[in-house]
């Protein structure tokens, strides 16, 4: 199924050679791409959230220190950022000034939400700074959106509201932004994926992922750990049938085989690439310790990103992870398909020169 040109179900590292060889020649590289977390809090209760552990404390991105940060990290090579993370981003009541002040540094901004809280004036302040919006939408009626989202049902209503203003709103204006949706696989909600993707079509959204669902190391939920995926690939020419020229379902397909097979990669070679930040400003090289702070590798409230991504405490850290197996690591992390690529390339087979 077509990805719409997004490349969603793939990875894009390809597109950053002069960085991929400065980190085969032993360059120590800035990140292209970083997610960060404008709020730690979240308004919903996800059964299938995989920051269930964090508690999702009530604090928010200072957003002087975010200025600072995108300020040096854009002159060092950074590409883009997610506002994502722990916490839902629209809980920030500075929310718009996280986007406008990455693409005024000429960085790419985009945020994942839920969507409750994006109403009209906000979406009319920060769609106009973004490369691309994605709710999560996960279920076609009200009551499977209030068992999947921990919510009262009439919330279903206000998503589906926000996010046909927020298209009102982009196509008046003729913002570039791409607005979609996502859809996580779980056996609560397997029965509507078809009927989700007509709202998400109906409503003049750009596409539709559907994805399978991937368990944080330290979460508590087990939701998705039943699914028999493999089955399921068969959705992909059900839901085909369902894009068209202005609206692309995009069924991730290559996530779901991977999920099902064991990792090629030994060492997760990715890390240099990217980073995490937290709502409280803290950084680590991989959200998947997040919360453990030996991890840690500064603070951007209280330190220069330039010191914190050259100083000794990453160097020490990066050592220790980079001896970890990442084969015993999360499944179809951010960095599965680039780990598997970076490995290639560090192990390459015989008569490579045979193209």
């Amino acid at each position: 199924m077509s990805e719409g040109g997004y490349g969603i179900d793939s990875h894009k590292l390809v597109y950053h050679v002069g960085r991929v060889n400065d980190w085969l020649e032993g360059r120590d590289i800035y990140p292209i791409y970083i997610e960060a977390a404008p709020a730690g809090g979240c308004n919903q209760r996800c059964i299938f959230c995989g920051l269930d552990y964090t508690s999702h404390k009530a604090r928010f991105m200072d957003v002087t220190s975010w200025k600072r940060f995108v300020k040096i990290a854009s002159k060092k090579g950074l590409k883009s950022v997610l506002l994502s993370g722990e916490g839902e981003p629209f809980l920030h009541p500075e929310i718009s000034e996280f986007s406008i002040s990455a693409g005024k540094e000429g960085v790419d901004a985009a945020i994942a939400t839920n969507g409750f809280l994006m109403t009209e004036d906000v979406s009319g302040k920060v769609l106009p700074a973004l490369s691309w919006l994605r709710v999560s939408l996960d279920a076609a009626t009200d009551k499977t959106y209030s068992l999947i989202h921990g919510v009262r049902k009439e919330c279903f209503g206000t998503v589906l509201e926000n996010l046909a203003k927020a298209v009102k709103i982009k196509k008046k204006n003729g913002y570039k932004v791409t607005i979609g949706a996502q859809f996580l696989l779980l056996n609560e909600n397997i029965k509507e994926v078809k009927k989700a993707a007509v709202i998400a079509r109906d409503t003049g959204l750009d596409y539709f992922s559907v994805k399978p669902y991937s368990k944080h190391p330290l979460s508590i939920n087990e939701a998705g750990t039943e699914v028999d995926y493999e089955g399921l690939l068969r959705l992909e020419k059900q839901l085909e049938k369902f894009s068209d020229d202005g609206f692309s379902v995009i069924f991730r397909k290559s996530a779901i085989k991977r999920k099902l097979r064991e990792k090629s990669y030994r060492r997760c070679l990715g890390l240099p690439f990217w980073a995490y930040i937290n709502s409280a400003g803290d950084v680590y090289p991989c959200s998947t310790f997040l919360g453990l702070k030996k991890y840690c590798i500064g603070n951007i409230t209280r330190e220069k990103f330039s010191d914190i991504w050259e100083g000794g405490k990453r160097e020490r850290v990066m050592k220790v992870l980079g001896g970890m197996d990442a084969r015993k690591c999360r499944e179809l992390c951010r960095l599965d398909e680039i780990n598997t690529y970076l490995w290639k390339l560090k192990n390459p087979p015989a008569h490579v020169n045979f193209i």
